[in-house]
């Protein structure tokens, strides 16, 4: 083979080549674009699509009488963000729904008390969702501006007779309160512990028929959630051991008339995809204002 043969091989050779390089870069261009038309939805897409598929079932709280009207706002706003939900709510009271968590009758129990540790070892996980300040009330015109937790305690079961006694004017203490199966009248009286003993002027069915009684009885004390009596005309809160009673002494725990409004759920059962939804809705910065129209301390 001649030199001028050789060398035309070679150059088709190269030109053969050079044309397989580009087509390669071409082909393979072509390739990485494809997956952008077909790749999977991203999890920042996904996530999104996620939250906004539609919740639906039915989700079940028990226990707590108390917790009647922070449940029943949250429940009702909760149904109307999803109308595919539907939230019931059994007023048996706080060791019924401990019970009905512990039995898995219900998806979330509700208390008005800290579990036990008994509780806590059984295998339930309580959670504070707010809490119930508890305002010690006198009519606007009695001097008596303070007590303690013993001397309320003394004058509900009748041993403190005399608002005299108590530095206030002479004349008989009428005590006020709420009847039986309240939540109020059973925090009140487990935090004071008067429980069955209390001597009662009269026994309401309501938080403004006590606000009323004292109001137009100077020498009428009476109790009620802090949240009605924020801003009442004709009564007083008084502060117990010098503590008055608020939304920031509640929460700090200073003032001593209060009780936790606790969710109430097993620790190895996990919640419905609805149950959760309202679970962690309670519990939101969310629904702080909510629990605070409820007359509660909001937590989140």
């Amino acid at each position: 083979m001649n030199l001028k043969k050789v060398l035309s091989m070679g150059v088709v050779a190269a030109m053969a080549l050079s044309l397989a390089a580009c087509g390669g870069a071409d082909s393979s261009s072509e390739a990485a674009s494809e997956p952008a038309s077909t790749a999977p939805v991203s999890s920042e897409a996904a996530s999104s699509e996620a939250e906004g598929e539609e919740l639906s079932g039915s989700v079940s709280t028990n226990g707590s009488t108390s917790m009647e009207n922070v449940i029943g706002i949250l429940s009702e706003q909760f149904m109307a963000d999803h109308p595919g939900v539907t939230v019931t709510y059994d007023p048996t009271g706080s060791g019924t729904g401990i019970d009905a968590a512990k039995n898995g009758t219900t998806d979330i129990g509700l208390s008005s008390r800290a579990l036990t540790d008994e509780e806590i070892a059984g295998g339930l996980v309580g959670t504070n969702v707010a809490l119930d300040g508890i305002a010690i009330i006198v009519n606007a015109e009695n001097p008596v501006a303070d007590l303690t937790v013993e001397q309320i305690a003394s004058i509900y079961t009748g041993e403190v007779a005399d608002w005299s006694e108590v530095g206030g004017n002479a004349g008989a203490i009428a005590c006020i309160g709420r009847e039986a199966g309240s939540g109020t009248r059973d925090g009140f009286e487990s935090i004071t512990g008067t429980e069955d003993a209390c001597v009662l002027s009269q026994e309401l069915t309501s938080t403004g028929a006590v606000i009323e009684a004292v109001r137009s009885n100077p020498a009428a004390i009476g109790y009620a959630s802090l949240s009605a009596v924020e801003g009442q005309d004709g009564i007083v809160a008084l502060t117990v051991g010098g503590v008055a009673c608020s939304e920031e002494t509640v929460l700090d725990g200073s003032y001593e008339i209060q009780r936790p409004f606790v969710l109430v759920t097993g620790e190895s059962e996990e919640l419905s995809p609805a149950a959760q939804a309202f679970y962690d809705y309670a519990l939101s910065a969310d629904a702080a204002d909510l629990i605070r129209e409820a007359g509660a301390v909001p937590v989140a």
